[in-house]
């Protein structure tokens, strides 16, 4: 079923666009890049960050360009920036099943959670 991310913008209530966001696969310490990209008017990517035939069982990050993101949209943020990149770990254990890794955001807090 692949993996895939979206942001909500809670601050003003809206999908967070043009948020820049990474995609390393991780081992131990070690993170290697796998693709960058910008969100898109739905705050998601244009197409899925792995497919189901494409992801593998392993660990993972995806890093989330907060600070950037709001300082575009004008907020007013100290410096330096409570957040400035959210970094997420998780692992793949099945890849039979959809990982769906959502990000929740304002300039002060954010939650995630396991999407389907």
């Amino acid at each position: 079923m692949g993996l895939s991310t979206h942001v909500l913008d809670t601050m003003n209530g809206c999908p967070a666009a043009g948020m820049a966001v990474e995609l390393f696969s991780t081992e131990g310490d070690k993170a290697t890049l796998i693709k960058s990209l910008v969100l898109n008017h739905d705050g998601r990517t244009d197409a899925p960050l792995f497919d189901n035939n494409t992801l593998k069982v392993g660990t993972y990050r995806l890093t989330f360009d907060v600070a950037a993101y709001f300082k575009a949209r004008g907020v007013q943020l100290p410096e330096p920036s409570f957040l400035n990149k959210v970094s997420l770990d998780f692992g793949v254990a099945n890849v039979d099943q959809h990982y769906h890794v959502p990000l929740l955001v304002s300039p002060w807090s954010y939650s995630t959670y396991r999407g389907s």
